[in-house]
């Protein structure tokens, strides 16, 4: 349950799905997007949470494929929220780029653009049995869905 030190491919994998969109969305961001009046404790919890979260899906080779189990369907689950985030991307870089497109849902999950990759790491760390990436996700998921609950709460 404390996770196998080693490289993880498909933790790296999960990573470039994570942030190949959002290198993009820098250069695209919403209009009238501010992150000045972010909760400090949940900007932190969100930093943290990302920190972490990174590490643990790289140092632990529990995430890594192996043969096929009940456990699997974790891991299945989690590349379905992974997919279902890149095809908010889309939709969210085909749309006018505002700030209600940003903090939309999508197919019916809240916030999806928070919400799935805390869900897809969790999902993750469910199938390689990682305490420590549960944790991980917990801390980000509070901060990062904290965040955009703020920001849609103002719009």
């Amino acid at each position: 349950m404390l996770g196998h030190f080693g490289f993880s491919y498909v933790g790296f994998f999960f990573l470039l799905l994570l942030f190949i969109p959002n290198m993009l969305w820098a250069g695209r961001k919403p209009r009238g997007y501010s992150p000045q009046n972010e909760n400090k404790i949940l900007a932190l919890l969100e930093r943290a949470g990302e920190a972490l979260t990174c590490c643990c899906a790289l140092i632990f080779s529990d995430f890594n494929l192996h043969k096929w189990t009940g456990r699997s369907w974790w891991l299945a689950g989690a590349f379905v929220l992974m997919a279902m985030y890149e095809l908010w991307w889309v939709r969210y870089f085909r749309s006018e780029r505002s700030l209600e497109d940003f903090y939309s849902d999508f197919l019916f999950v809240p916030l999806a653009g928070a919400t799935l990759p805390v869900l897809a790491f969790f999902m993750l760390g469910m199938y390689g049995r990682v305490l420590w990436m549960l944790l991980s996700v917990l801390i980000l998921g509070v901060g990062h869905i904290g965040i955009h609950l703020q920001h849609r709460r103002e719009l």
